[in-house]
């Protein structure tokens, strides 16, 4: 397998791993892989009343920093912008909305690690 391959392989995974991680801690899961012509937004989810918008950040080991630094802030303004677009699809503008990220760790030879950042970074 290439690197493309297995990355693509290593992220879905973690999508799979964070949709059952956020289950468990009552979120309810409204879509996956969320996209439009400003991006895309990995999960979108409900906990509670607020609309959560969801990336998710999967490594096999620490040589490239932790997941959760790879949310730049050119990632953050991108996920907000399509957020934005999304809440104004469907007119929820006004509905209470955060950005999480879930960071998980999958070392080759251990069980995955997985991290949830709450209101990760503002809304814009």
């Amino acid at each position: 397998m290439n690197q493309a391959t297995t990355s693509k392989m290593l992220g879905i995974l973690g999508e799979n791993l964070a949709s059952s991680f956020l289950h468990q801690r009552g979120y309810k899961l409204l879509l996956k892989n969320y996209e439009n012509s400003l991006g895309e937004i990995d999960l979108i989810a409900r906990h509670g009343e607020t609309l959560v918008f969801i990336e998710v950040k999967t490594r096999s080991s620490l040589a490239m920093g932790d997941p959760a630094e790879s949310v730049t802030p050119a990632k953050r303004r991108q996920i907000v912008r399509v957020a934005q677009s999304y809440l104004g699809r469907y007119g929820m503008q006004e509905t209470p909305c955060r950005f999480d990220v879930v960071s998980i760790l999958i070392p080759r030879d251990g069980k995955p690690l997985i991290e949830l950042i709450q209101d990760a970074f503002p809304g814009g």
